[in-house]
C-alpha cells in the first residue's frame, strides 16, 4: 500500500488573505506590549485590517482574516482555547455578524467610522455577555458597561478614522 499525498495549491487570493491576516496578527502581537489603561481594554489595531479588507474585498475575505488572526494570535500568545481566546473569538464573531448586516447599508451614511463603531460595540457586548454568563455568572458587570462602551466608542472612532484615511487619503491642505 502506498501513501497518498494531497497537494494544496494556494491561489493568489489565498496568498493575499494570508498576508493580510499576518499583518493583523502582527498588530495583535504589538498590542500585547502596549500598556493598557484598563484591564481588558485594547485599541483593537487588528480591526483596522479587518475593516480595510471588508471595504475593499468583501465580507468573506474579512471573515477569513479575522478568524486567522484570532486563531494564529492565540497560538502565538499561548492563549488558544483559554478564556481569553473564547472572549476574543466571541467578540470577533459578533463584530463580523454586525458587519455582515451593516455593510449593506448605504455607504453614504455608513462609512468606515460608523462600521468601526458598530463592530466595536458588538465586540464588547459579546465579550461582556460571555464573561457575565460563563466566567462570572455571580457578578453583575452592568456597572462596568459605561466604561467598556466608552472605550469601544473611543477605539472604534479612532480605528474608523484611520481606516477612512487609509482607504481614501486626502491631503490635509
Amino acid at each position: 500500500m502506498t501513501a497518498s499525498v494531497i497537494e494544496l495549491i494556494p491561489s493568489e487570493a489565498d496568498r493575499h488573505i494570508a498576508a493580510l491576516a499576518a499583518v493583523a496578527v502582527g498588530l495583535t502581537l504589538i498590542e500585547t506590549v502596549v500598556p493598557l489603561p484598563l484591564p481588558g481594554v485594547k485599541p483593537g489595531l487588528a480591526n483596522i485590517v479587518t475593516l480595510i479588507v471588508l471595504w475593499r474585498w468583501g465580507w468573506r475575505a474579512a471573515v477569513w482574516v479575522t478568524l486567522l488572526r484570532i486563531v494564529a494570535g492565540a497560538l502565538a500568545l499561548g492563549t488558544f482555547l483559554t478564556p481569553t481566546f473564547i472572549l476574543s473569538l466571541s467578540g470577533g464573531l459578533a463584530s463580523l455578524l454586525i458587519l455582515a448586516l451593516a455593510i449593506h447599508l448605504p455607504r453614504r451614511w455608513f462609512g468606515p467610522v460608523s462600521l468601526s463603531l458598530l463592530a466595536g460595540f458588538a465586540h464588547i457586548a459579546a465579550q461582556l455577555g460571555v464573561a457575565n454568563v460563563w466566567l462570572m455568572p455571580q457578578v453583575s458587570l452592568m456597572g462596568l458597561l459605561p466604561i467598556f462602551l466608552g472605550a469601544a466608542w473611543l477605539t472604534g472612532l479612532a480605528n474608523g478614522l484611520i481606516v477612512a484615511f487609509l482607504i481614501n487619503p486626502k491631503p490635509l491642505v
